[in-house]
């Protein structure tokens, strides 16, 4: 069965060079993948002792933060590498000061696997919530490397826990330790006759908590939201947008919304403004050439448009209400906990599924499912009139997100064993 998986990964590289130059997002993962080992051959020597943490994803990434931050306090002789599959993830984070060697992940082939592995040479390796590939898994073991999955989240439909699933639940042997957010989870790894596990929680918990504590001032937004209700919705899509828009435009005079789409193109971005019927500003727009913040045009603005990135986490801080996009078609739903963690209602759309955060705040009321704009502005009107119903919805949010923490103390207190033991 590995052979035909190395064929077919083989087979899968071609293509994806093939037809690279039809597609700005494959060109970008595949030449992005070009200089991986030259990359790390500048950051890594022969000498260095490493960790290696691998996300698929930016979701992924802000779930290692806590860990990666921890990690590098404990073993402070070792530098730290951090891998990612998505461009969307590398694209934005390359740049970041929080590891020694930021890189895509090459393309799961035997030769490939071996080569990053003898680069990379990491004494431990910390794969994030679901990320699965059998030669990088296979390498590791074979090279004796401690190897644990944190945040792992595991459902009934994955390939591991079919009949015809023996290969992968082979590469999920190479685990020292599993991590994982919920009971249900472990459960499953039981079934197959996985016990090496521990019910963590979530990591991103860990990770949102500390928000609050720092400084979320953003002068344009102290403007725009004075003497104003703010709903903000954050990571959006065309159907959430879609969702959004009667709800902009027949909403009160003293409430302002502030829209962060998840991509940035302006084809799209002109195409949503022009359907508000309300004055809209973009971010972009709101300077002069020397910088100075325009403040007639903020406070004579009903909605914001964010079109740069790095900003939504602070601006989640000064909303009444969010809205949370991905969730109104089948892109995935971005991070819920980051309003949460401020006490703020969230909305979504309804296709939640996967997302177990969202259901469990949901359940305890935190949190409502839309599946149209006249659902929206439904519950959006009740959480703009009745202030105590909003207030009470918030506090559950806020709570949610307090009582969930800890997750990256149990997996410290593995790491430092490790520690001690010399096994790292």
């Amino acid at each position: 069965m590995r052979t035909l998986y190395c064929l077919l990964t083989q087979i899968a590289t071609v293509l994806l060079w093939m037809a690279h130059p039809f597609s700005k997002k494959l060109k970008t993962f595949v030449l992005g993948r070009k200089d991986v080992f030259t990359l790390l051959e500048r950051a890594i020597s022969t000498n260095d002792k490493t960790i290696w943490f691998h996300c698929a994803s930016l979701g992924e990434f802000e779930q290692a933060v806590p860990i990666i931050k921890a990690t590098k306090k404990l073993f402070k002789n070792h530098k730290v590498i951090i891998s990612f599959f998505s461009p969307s993830g590398y694209e934005i984070k390359k740049n970041s000061d929080i590891a020694d060697s930021i890189v895509y992940l090459p393309l799961d082939t035997l030769s490939n696997a071996k080569k990053f592995i003898k680069l990379a040479h990491p004494s431990l390796a910390i794969f994030v919530k679901y990320e699965f590939w059998p030669n990088y898994l296979f390498e590791l073991k074979k090279n004796k490397i401690p190897t644990i999955l944190v945040s792992g989240l595991f459902r009934a439909n994955q390939s591991f826990f079919k009949p015809y699933g023996a290969f992968m639940r082979r590469a999920l042997l190479s685990f020292d330790h599993f991590f994982v957010q919920d009971l249900n989870s472990q459960e499953l790894l039981k079934k197959i006759n996985i016990v090496n596990t521990t019910i963590s929680g979530d990591t991103r918990f860990d990770r949102v908590s500390h928000q609050i504590e720092q400084d979320n001032t953003l002068d344009f937004m102290d403007v725009f939201t004075e003497n104003s209700t703010c709903i903000v919705c954050g990571s959006t899509w065309p159907e959430d947008e879609t969702i959004l828009l009667d709800g902009i435009n027949s909403s009160a005079a003293d409430v302002k919304y502030v829209v962060a789409p998840h991509k940035m193109d302006a084809n799209k971005l002109e195409a949503f403004r022009s359907k508000i019927n309300e004055p809209t500003v973009q971010y972009s727009e709101l300077f002069t050439a020397t910088g100075v913040l325009k403040e007639d045009t903020l406070k004579e603005a009903k909605v914001c448009i964010i079109d740069t990135i790095g900003l939504l986490t602070k601006i989640y801080s000064y909303a009444d209400i969010a809205y949370v996009g991905g969730a109104a078609g089948h892109t995935g739903l971005h991070n819920i906990l980051e309003p949460a963690t401020f006490g703020v209602p969230i909305l979504i759309g309804k296709h939640f599924e996967k997302f177990p955060e969202a259901k469990k705040l949901q359940q305890l009321a935190g949190l409502y499912s839309v599946s149209s704009g006249e659902e929206y502005t439904q519950v959006i009107r009740k959480l703009i009139l009745d202030t105590g119903f909003r207030s009470k919805t918030g506090m559950i949010a806020g709570h949610f997100i307090n009582s969930n923490t800890g997750a990256t103390n149990k997996i410290m207190d593995y790491l430092e064993k490790l520690h001690s033991d010399s096994v790292v």
